[in-house]
């Protein structure tokens, strides 16, 4: 094996790495971080009522770990388009218009994700600066806070993604991907 075939292999491993993280690594860090909080929360209830006990870190990690979800989770929403948004002029335009609207709606998000990452970095840095822990777990409270700026970076990405294929259906004429619908 040569060396260009071995490192054209390990390029191809990469790739397919890389594409099933883009695919589903939202999904596995939502399974993660919701099954972390089932498990605490209910040894949490298991201790109360059937101990008389219960643990000072339980719910503190558990808030941690859901504004974790919620974070990860709205970005896995801009990614498969179903996010909270009116869309009932979008039944009445062509494809073009369609496109331009998303174009449009998805700009607005990443203006507006980006202006939130940069006003949750300066209590990342205080926290950092100044040592801040968390009351109960005792650990820096920057993990915490990043939570924050960690979710509007990926929600960065899925936007620059859309904004990319919502680009090329414009050009090509296609229709749009809409996202699924929670309700018709």
């Amino acid at each position: 094996m040569t060396a260009k075939s071995a490192l054209a292999g390990r390029q191809s491993r990469l790739r397919a790495v890389l594409g099933a993280l883009d695919r589903n690594g939202e999904r596995w860090l939502l399974l993660v971080f919701y099954v972390a909080i089932v498990l605490i929360v209910t040894s949490e209830v298991a201790r109360r009522f059937l101990l008389a006990d219960s643990s000072v870190w339980g719910g503190e990690a558990s808030r941690f770990l859901f504004i974790y979800l919620a974070w990860v989770g709205a970005s896995a929403a801009v990614r498969e388009r179903s996010h909270i948004r009116i869309d009932a002029v979008l039944q009445w335009l062509p494809p073009r218009g369609k496109s331009t609207v998303l174009i449009f709606g998805d700009l607005m998000t990443l203006v507006l994700a980006i202006i939130a990452v940069y006003w949750s970095l300066s209590p990342l840095e205080t926290s950092w600066q100044f040592g801040s822990v968390a009351e109960a777990l005792q650990v820096s409270r920057v993990w915490f806070l990043a939570a924050v700026p960690l979710g509007f970076g990926m929600m960065i990405f899925r936007l620059l993604q859309a904004i990319l294929r919502d680009v090329s259906d414009l050009r090509t004429g296609r229709e749009p991907f809409e996202g699924s619908k929670l309700f018709d």
